[in-house]
């Protein structure tokens, strides 16, 4: 980097699942907030799958946009080529700067990494994951904070946890909160929410929504076990619908086997992109109640879509939600009592959502791209 020009920063996004998960979300919105700083604040490379690099061409004009080999699509393969052939890249397309979006990095290269920390719940929460993945991020984590020039993290929580749990070094971690698209997250409008409803085969049953990964920190068991208390002995019961895809937790079956016949529980894995909007803002309630998040990303889309929502005060959730939210435990009895009271109050649901929606606009994509690159300038210095 000279005077007066923006770094050369060549960002990894070879760890974007096709189902943009949470990780798709972040690396599709801050690039799509990099677009418009190219070539003034940011001189921007990307190598991405192979599947992944029109999207990105389309998305990042005045960006040299690179396809990984064919093999990085399998994790072994990609975190082997990251030790190897990605530093080489970054040789290759002159990075002053190589970001590394999703918690591991090459350990050598020849310029300044950064690495975004996701969240520190491998060590807060360790009970909630498998020994093998524990392990695995756990390594990562400690590595890229070793390694790692800078390190971005998407709250203060993860930020004061990694400096309270592993020592790291407070004045190499960057806070960049994420964004939320306001185009795709939206308030919906009532034929949004007909369709969606219609696709779930509701007709005119109302429904709590979920919406994320299917693993234990999340606590969708206590959550059904909490609805089933809250809502039996209604006239007209509101169903629970579970929606999203990845990861897998047994207790949710049990959990399911233990509702009564009269009520209603949805499983309908991945919805589509475009209806988000009408699932989340056509609910009664969107419940989150996580035993804790690196930021929180479903709570603040919901938000954006105009839903109540309720979750717990773990962690950075209270960053997101402030008190546009209502806050409930991890108990299945209090979460009952918490989603009952929510249920038998309209006017308070009503004003959570435009709370909500209106906290939502606060957290944008440009924000956190400002940020990142404020990071990356950092590191190139």
């Amino acid at each position: 980097m000279t005077a007066g020009h923006p770094p050369r920063v060549l960002v990894d996004a070879t760890s974007v699942p096709a189902d943009r998960g949470g990780v798709g979300r972040y690396v599709d919105g801050l690039l799509g907030a990099l677009g418009g700083m190219v070539g003034s604040a940011v001189d921007l490379a990307v190598v991405a799958l192979r599947t992944d690099t029109e999207r990105y061409a389309r998305m990042l004009p005045g960006a040299e946009i690179l396809a990984a080999p064919a093999a990085v699509a399998h994790r072994p393969a990609r975190l082997a080529w990251e030790q190897t052939g990605l530093p080489m890249l970054a040789q290759q397309v002159g990075a002053k700067v190589l970001h590394a979006p999703f918690y591991t990095c090459p350990l050598r290269a020849a310029c300044p990494v950064t690495v975004t920390v996701h969240d520190a719940t491998f060590f807060t929460e360790p009970e909630h994951y498998d020994k093998s993945k524990r392990t695995f991020f756990r390594s990562a984590i400690k590595t890229s904070l070793r390694r790692a020039n800078r390190v971005i993290v998407p709250s203060k929580a993860t930020r004061d946890e990694l400096i309270r749990l592993l020592d790291a070094d407070p004045t190499t971690i960057d806070v960049a909160y994420h964004g939320v698209d306001h185009t795709a997250f939206h308030a919906p409008t009532e034929e949004e929410k007909a369709r969606v409803r219609a696709r779930l085969g509701l007709g005119g049953t109302k429904y709590i929504a979920f919406l994320g990964a299917k693993e234990p920190r999340k606590n969708v068991p206590n959550l059904i076990r909490g609805w089933v208390r809250a809502v039996s002995e209604r006239d007209e019961p509101p169903a629970l619908v579970i929606a999203g895809g990845q990861g897998h937790d047994d207790d949710i079956d049990r959990a399911v086997a233990e509702v009564p016949p009269h009520l209603r529980v949805l499983r309908p894995g991945h919805l589509r992109f475009g209806d988000l909007p009408g699932f989340l803002g056509g609910a009664l309630v969107a419940a989150y109640p996580s035993y804790g998040e690196g930021f929180g990303l479903p709570i603040l889309e919901a938000m954006a879509c105009a839903a109540p929502v309720l979750t717990t005060p773990r962690l950075s959730l209270p960053e997101v939600g402030g008190d546009a939210v209502a806050y409930t435990s991890e108990a299945p009895a209090q979460i009952a009592a918490d989603l009952g009271s929510l249920l038998d109050d309209e006017p308070r649901r009503n004003a959570l959502a435009k709370a909500g929606f209106d906290r939502a606009k606060e957290f944008t994509w440009e924000s956190s791209a400002d940020v990142h690159v404020a990071a990356w300038t950092r590191a190139a210095a």
